[in-house]
């Protein structure tokens, strides 16, 4: 766990969600009340004002307001304005400082009432300020906003670091923490105090002299790199446009191609179709785009993002943050990274992790080299000379499915309709969590675009509120690539009842006016998955606003277990339904689609596990010798090497745009997270396959959100999931899932007693 501070805004970026079951969406997950010094698993909480204004400006500054309106109050998001941000933010940063100040000085013996509640308490405005900085780095980012980012990412880190490095505030959550007073709270109360505790001290509270200077001065100048990098990234997103006659988009669904006219248009390009440098588009076009040599201009662009030796090149910013990271812990006596950051999850240590993903890594290689082997005797049948390259992969495996399982992606997407799916995951909703949606009229709530729409939820059965789910679905630009679901505010109720305000935001292809936006199977899941993180901030029942955090291998668990319900026979019959003819989707295609569910797994899970074998490695590496000597280009390629690295596939996330790791520390040394939680996925899936009522069996429903979704982090998630399931989740499951050989021997999940404390 990391100390504590106000972080509303609660972000779960999601470009994975399918690298580990088969294709996968971007990165983190904040507490709002944790503050995560230095270590910014959120992107948009890099930066923060440096510059000072004066009374009379400050009070016509919008942005620290109070939410006022329906619900309990709603963000502002109509009243954006960027140069107040700065301002705003300095102002929230001095008042919560001061806030700390009074708690760490109250002359009264230190109590969990004055000293840990107070906590929950503070800083209010760095919390509301924070929800637009989000809005600004993710869905509306701006070159000017980039400027403003870069230049004050540093105060924001030395503000974290007043916090934690403030003595007799660590003096008196110490006193707290040790005290008799302890025994008489309750459960939620005792997790609550040991896991500010645990904040202060795995983040520098402990140190003194020199020592204590150079971890401040560490977060600081990480803050400006993890930010650097962030915007290289979306600048080499942005920058690179392939402009293409609408001939050489052959092979891609009309849906694609128009969607491709509409974005050139957009950019000046009117005639001509665009092919933007983010998954959303690339993926789909190196999937059926038969114009081979442009595949490999596209995915060759891709691929090298943050990797093009320009001002945007990323190497030497990884070098500095490894060597940065691994010098911070080593102030903490940690021997790695690696070792600092798992100890407070399920894994609890590097080794753990990586037996894991070592347990897999042999049946994934093994995998792609019988689905090479596959395709290369379709594309010889082709053309005998060509041999099969990283740009093929997607396309030669597609009409391998096709062959194999007789499944087109085009004979799919005619059933899935965007409007459809969201239905769909209403009903879920209701029919588990006893959710209800209705929209909330346009002009009710303040929105900061106009795709996005915005929902009320209730309880189906009592009527209560519980909050409102926004839904921001298509592409722009501005708009970061890949899926995340966002919290602008999380449940509490210590000091008043405070409703929840979750966010789903993606990268849909917007196509004409008027007309269904149709979208691929894996882009199905992705919605699914990410509604999944939504309903975990909505199911929330937890009183205090650091228990709405969650453990980074813990917290993708929930979200991919809800794509399950996507393909369960109620969904199908009622939101699965043609375009035009309105009838849902036929049981052959159907049960082809569950044939093929295994299919090109050897692709899905060496992909993922390549990025997060190397991540691993780079936070057990010795970085002693300093960023000068290492060279994060050699050490990629080296590390694959080892692994025997199939050359036909490239990491997911190549090293100079891996944003997870390097744009923040939220999935740094974590990014095995993904598959960690896909094992408890698989393993409870199959709790639900043979409940007497299947995936809708209400008894195993209600277990399921009283356990594993409303506790949020008040619960140890070991513990929360053997209570579940009734011992500790098994790897077979996952493999059977994958169409893998179940190993032999140990095959126990051992998540010891990990959660968020010591």
């Amino acid at each position: 766990m990391t100390p504590k501070i106000p972080l509303h805004g609660q972000q779960l970026a999601e470009q994975d969600r399918r690298a580990v079951r088969g294709q996968r969406t971007w990165p983190a997950t904040a507490c709002p009340k944790l503050f995560f010094i230095g270590l910014s698993s959120l992107a948009f909480v890099a930066g923060c004002a440096t510059t000072s204004s004066d009374t009379s400006t400050m009070n016509q500054n919008s942005l620290p307001s109070p939410w006022t309106g329906p619900y309990g109050g709603v963000p502002a998001f109509d009243a954006l304005e960027l140069d107040e941000l700065a301002p705003a933010l300095t102002s929230a940063m001095a008042s919560h400082l001061g806030e700390i100040d009074a708690i760490a000085n109250d002359p009264a013996p230190p109590s969990f009432e004055n000293t840990i509640v107070a906590l929950e308490g503070a800083g209010r405005e760095v919390d509301r300020v924070l929800v637009y900085y989000g809005i600004w780095s993710s869905n509306l980012s701006t070159p000017a906003f980039r400027q403003i980012q870069e230049e004050l990412a540093p105060a924001l880190a030395e503000y974290r670091s007043k916090i934690t490095q403030n003595r007799a505030l660590f003096a008196r959550i110490r006193a707290v923490a040790e005290s008799d007073e302890v025994r008489g709270l309750n459960p939620h109360q005792r997790r609550l105090v040991e896991l500010v505790f645990d904040g202060f001290a795995r983040n520098g509270a402990t140190l003194e002299g020199a020592a204590r200077e150079r971890y401040a001065a560490i977060n600081k100048r990480l803050a400006e790199l993890h930010t650097r990098f962030g915007n290289n990234v979306l600048a080499d997103e942005e920058g690179y446009v392939h402009f293409v006659d609408r001939e050489r988009l052959a092979g891609l669904s009309e849906s694609y191609v128009q969607a491709a006219a509409n974005a050139a248009a957009e950019r000046g390009q009117e005639g001509q179709c665009a092919i933007t440098n983010t998954r959303s588009s690339v993926e789909p076009f190196l999937t059926f785009a038969r114009d081979r040599a442009l595949r490999e201009q596209v995915w060759r662009a891709y691929t090298s993002r943050g990797d093009n030796r320009d001002e945007h090149d990323n190497n030497a910013v990884i070098a500095e943050i490894l060597a940065l990271r691994a010098e911070r812990v080593g102030l903490l006596g940690y021997e790695t990274y690696a070792a600092w950051r798992l100890e407070d999850r399920m894994a609890k240590t590097p080794e753990q992790a990586s037996a894991l993903m070592e347990a897999v890594w042999p049946a994934a290689v093994a995998r792609v080299a019988e689905e090479v082997a596959d395709m290369q005797e379709v594309a010889s049948a082709e053309d005998p000379g060509l041999r099969i390259e990283p740009w093929d992969y997607r396309y030669y495996a597609e009409k391998v499915r096709q062959a194999k399982y007789d499944l087109d992606g085009d004979e799919i997407e005619p059933y899935l309709q965007l409007e459809k799916l969201r239905e769909g995951m209403f009903y879920v909703a209701g029919e588990l969590f006893r959710f209800a949606f209705s929209p909330v009229p346009p002009g009710h709530v303040p929105v900061f675009h106009p795709d996005v729409r915005v929902w009320e939820v209730t309880n189906k059965d009592t009527g209560r509120h519980v909050g409102l789910w926004y839904l921001d679905p298509f592409a722009r630009q501005g708009k970061r690539s890949g899926a995340w679901a966002t919290a602008y505010r999380s449940h509490e109720s210590f000091d008043g009842q405070r409703t929840t305000l979750a966010s789903n935001n993606s990268n849909f292809l917007a196509g004409a006016p008027g007309e269904p936006v149709l979208v691929s199977w894996d882009e199905a899941e992705t919605l699914f998955h990410e509604f999944g993180h939504a309903l975990h901030f909505l199911s929330s029942n937890v009183a205090y606003p650091t228990l709405n955090g969650g453990v980074r291998d813990y917290t993708e668990f929930q979200s991919q277990l809800l794509e399950r319900w996507l393909l369960t026979d109620r969904v199908i019959d009622r939101f699965l339904v043609h375009v035009e003819s309105g009838e849902p989707m036929p049981r052959e295609l159907v049960e082809k689609i569950q044939r093929a569910a295994t299919f090109n797994q050897g692709f899905a899970t060496t992909e993922y596990l390549a990025s997060a074998l190397v991540d691993m490695a780079y936070h057990t590496a010795d970085l002693s010798a300093g960023a000068a000597a290492f060279d994060p280009v050699a050490f990629e390629r080296e590390t694959l090497e080892r692994l025997g690295m199939p050359r036909e596939i490239v990491m997911r996330h190549r090293s100079p745009h891996f944003a997870h790791v390097f744009s923040g520390e939220g999935y740094s040394a974590g990014y095995y997270g993904y598959m960690w939680a896909d094992v408890l996925t698989s393993d409870a899936a199959e709790s639900f396959e043979a409940a007497p009522g299947g995936f809708y069996d209400r008894a195993l429903a209600e277990k399921l959100v009283e356990l594993l979704f409303a506790p949020r982090n008040a619960l140890d998630p070991a513990a929360a999931y053997r209570a579940f399931r009734g011992r500790e989740p098994a790897i077979d499951a996952l493999m059977r899932d994958r169409g893998f050989p179940v190993p032999r021997g140990k095959r126990a999940l051992e998540a010891g007693g990990a959660g968020g404390g010591r």
